[in-house]
């Protein structure tokens, strides 16, 4: 399953991008509107880019309201991604999606390193979020996480059905001539290529921990990068910034994908996953 990664597509504006995905996952949705942060917001890099949006979004009121039905008009399965300061923000959103039909699936993002709040745990906000909804629930996880297997297990524990991982790291972009940052709010998220082998070992601990459903993201832009991650242990994989260059990554993705499985004679793209794990012991929950 491929998807794009929170806040890496706009679907009202690329909708063909969109429908040759396998679901779409919506920008981070918080209770109230947000402008985000000041600009410059986005910085290129020699091997990515940094961004510092900020979480700009129009609010759970106005994604309801107005972009939720146009969306739903692209008939492909809907994730919302949902983020916040405090667990009960997450609750409150959790809540306000739980009857609307036409979505499947909810991501907390629980790692987002352009906002200057500190939320509760991990744990806290899952346990916080999943009595109000009965929909599936996906932790988003930071790479930085002192502990990130530990983590896994807390939001297992607390109850979510599956792992986002990863999300961006926390990078610095300096401008060539005064040597000043070049992004508006000084730090940004990196993601891109070399983010991969960060995200590779996040998703093999974590599989390896928890043995849930995981969507790999972090610097996949070919179907062998598809493959490893599913091979660490993901049973889907994000696309991010190479949407930036390449809107027709998804349609690329997959039959480069579908090659690489061919060749090993693996059938389905579900036969790879955990293949880095077949010596080792995976704890299934």
């Amino acid at each position: 399953m491929i998807l794009n990664a929170s806040g890496c597509l706009d679907a009202l504006e690329a909708p063909e991008v969109a429908r040759a995905l396998d679901a779409f996952v919506t920008k981070t949705v918080t209770p109230l509107a947000r402008e985000g942060n000041r600009p410059v917001r986005i910085a290129e890099t020699d091997a990515g880019m940094l961004n510092s949006i900020g979480l700009e979004n129009p609010g759970i009121e106005g994604l309801l309201a107005d972009k939720l039905p146009r969306l739903a008009g692209l008939g492909v399965p809907l994730w919302v991604s949902v983020g916040g300061f405090a667990a009960s923000d997450y609750a409150e959103l959790c809540a306000a999606l739980d009857d609307r039909a036409e979505v499947t699936t909810i991501e907390l993002n629980l790692s987002c390193p352009n906002v200057e709040e500190a939320p509760e745990s991990a744990a806290e906000i899952v346990a916080a979020a999943r009595p109000r909804t009965s929909k599936p629930l996906y932790a988003k996880l930071s790479p930085a996480a002192t502990d990130l297997p530990e983590t896994a297990r807390a939001v297992q524990a607390a109850g979510a059905d599956g792992l986002s991982l990863v999300n961006t790291i926390k990078g610095l972009a300096l401008d060539e001539r005064t040597l000043e940052p070049r992004l508006g709010r000084e730090l940004g998220g990196y993601s891109g290529p070399a983010l991969k082998p960060i995200a590779l070992a996040a998703v093999y601990q974590c599989y390896r921990a928890t043995g849930l459903p995981i969507v790999g993201m972090g610097g996949v832009s070919t179907g062998r990068d598809a493959l490893e991650f599913l091979a660490a242990g993901a049973a889907a994989v994000a696309l991010g910034t190479v949407l930036f260059s390449d809107p027709e990554a998804p349609g690329r993705v997959r039959r480069e994908l579908a090659e690489e499985l061919a060749a090993r004679g693996l059938p389905q793209p579900s036969d790879a996953t955990g293949l880095a794990h077949a010596s080792g012991t995976v704890t299934v929950a």
